[in-house]
Formats: structure tokens, C-alpha cells, sequence
């Protein structure tokens, strides 16, 4: 899907592996400060196959030409009565403010519900990052809670703004209606 003329949205595939690592490794300072700690071997093309082939999520990227310039992540897909996952992204640095996480998250969003049948999404951001809550806000999240000490991101446990957008209101596939 275009996202912009020369911006594409797909979901990854094993192929895109050294590309992405190639764009965390290029990111890596812009992003110190909203993810987590990471092992020198997250920078591998194997760390980042294996997160892209995980069964328990989707990844998409976002190319220009070949060149990722940002992920979107269905992370925690849990079927049956929640049917629900956790969304996650990040941008390019050189990327930041061209609206393009917003148009990738909606169309994240759109698969979730119509492809993957989720009922309920769910992410979480750092208290002071207003660029990522402003994102959740433009897509329909809405905020519901604050979890003290939840992740450990730049050398401390941190507080996050908990938000979560409700997608369909139809019961779960294995209750007939």
C-alpha cells in the first residue's frame, strides 16, 4: 500500500531482514530514548528475521525505493475472548513529522480487523513522548490507563501512557451468533 507517492507500506518477509537492520543500526541513537535496551545481536540480520517470522506477530515495513524508513509491529496476538494484540512503531529519524506513522498505524488497523478478525488494539507510551501519544490519538486510540514502571528504557524503569481502539464490535469466532 502507498502511503505517499514514493512511501510503501508491506508487511516484511525474511528477504527484508538486512534492511532492517540496516535501519535500526541507522536509527539507533533517535531511538534511544523510547525503546528498550537491546543486545548487540538485535543488529543482526538473524534477530531481525526471527522478529519478523515470529508467530506470534506481523511486522510491516515502510520502504522508500528499498530502503526501510520505518516499522509498524502486531506484537502479542491473543485470540479467543480478548482477540487483541499490541501495536508498536517507529520512524526514521530523517521521516519524523510527514504523517507517516499515522497513515501506517490506520492501515495496520484496517488488516487487524479485517484480516486478522482483532477485535482490540492496544500501545503504550513513555509520559513525555506527545509525538507517539499524538499518533495514537489521530488513529482513534484512546487513552485508558498509566503503568507505573513499565518498561526499562534508557537506563530506568519508566511510566507509560496506556491506550488502547476498540475495532468492530462482533463476538469473538468460536461464539456463534
Amino acid at each position: 500500500m502507498l502511503i505517499t507517492p514514493d512511501i510503501e507500506l508491506r508487511r516484511a518477509e525474511a528477504a527484508d531482514a538486512q534492511a532492517l537492520v540496516d535501519a535500526v543500526i541507522r536509527n539507533k541513537d533517535h531511538m534511544r530514548a523510547t525503546e528498550p535496551y537491546r543486545a548487540p545481536d538485535y543488529y543482526t540480520a538473524k534477530a531481525q528475521e526471527e522478529r519478523i517470522t515470529s508467530a506470534n506477530g506481523v511486522v510491516w515495513l515502510l520502504f522508500e525505493g528499498e530502503r526501510v524508513v520505518g516499522r509498524v509491529e502486531l506484537s502479542g496476538i491473543v485470540r479467543g475472548p480478548l482477540c487483541g494484540g499490541s501495536v508498536g512503531y517507529w520512524v526514521d529519524g530523517d521521516y519524523r513529522g510527514r504523517g507517516l506513522i499515522p497513515a501506517a498505524v490506520e492501515e495496520v488497523a484496517r488488516e487487524a480487523r479485517d484480516e486478522l478478525g482483532l477485535h482490540r488494539l492496544e500501545a503504550g507510551t513513555l509520559v513525555d513522548n506527545t509525538a507517539s501519544q499524538r499518533v495514537l490519538a489521530k488513529c482513534g486510540f484512546e487513552r485508558f490507563g498509566l503503568a507505573p514502571g513499565f518498561l526499562h528504557i534508557d537506563g530506568a524503569w519508566r511510566d507509560h501512557i496506556l491506550f488502547q481502539r476498540l475495532l468492530h464490535d462482533d463476538p469473538p469466532p468460536h461464539i456463534p451468533k
